[in-house]
């Protein structure tokens, strides 16, 4: 939005391309998070069959293992996706709050929030299905990176709230 809105900005016909870019890879951003809204669905899904697979036999429980191994791996990696996708996406509001219109900074400062809350709403998935993973090198590891995600998203979301702050007053 914030792109946008700096693109129409009367007086900036010079800055038309640069503001587009952001705006394009905003954009592109958006519709990754939109379809992994969607996967993350499919990944319940995919815990939900295995959970309802036979375990009669030895070989039907060893199947079923396998299988919640699998769909709850997929169910951290898709979270996991959306964490570094929402992440990405701070490096364009930085960018729109240092550079961007000033008379939508406050747009900046919201979208630095929602994209915290992202990061941290998909951290969350991320734990909640890494107490169900017993391959407990990839949980540490899944874990150790999302922390950093997690660590990063702060510090940036507080820089660009500074800048708003700033502009602001």
């Amino acid at each position: 939005m914030v792109a946008n809105l700096s693109a129409n900005k009367r007086g900036w016909d010079d800055k038309w391309e640069f503001y587009s870019k952001w705006g394009e890879q905003s954009l592109e951003f958006q519709n990754i998070l939109v379809n992994l809204v969607d996967e993350d669905t499919q990944a319940f899904n995919k815990i939900m069959s295995a959970v309802s697979l036979p375990k009669d036999t030895s070989e039907q429980k060893l199947n079923r293992f396998a299988a919640l191994e699998s769909a709850t791996k997929y169910a951290i990696e898709v979270p996991f996706k959306i964490m570094k996708t929402s992440f990405a996406c701070l490096e364009s509001i930085k960018c729109m709050a240092e550079l961007g219109n000033p008379n939508s900074i406050s747009d900046a400062g919201v979208a630095a929030l929602c994209i915290r809350t992202a990061v941290m709403g998909a951290y969350l998935n991320v734990k909640i299905n890494c107490k169900d993973l017993k391959d407990k090198g990839f949980v540490a590891s899944i874990l150790k990176k999302g922390k950093i995600i997690v660590d990063d998203t702060n510090r940036i979301e507080s820089e660009i709230l500074e800048l708003v702050e700033k502009q602001l007053n």
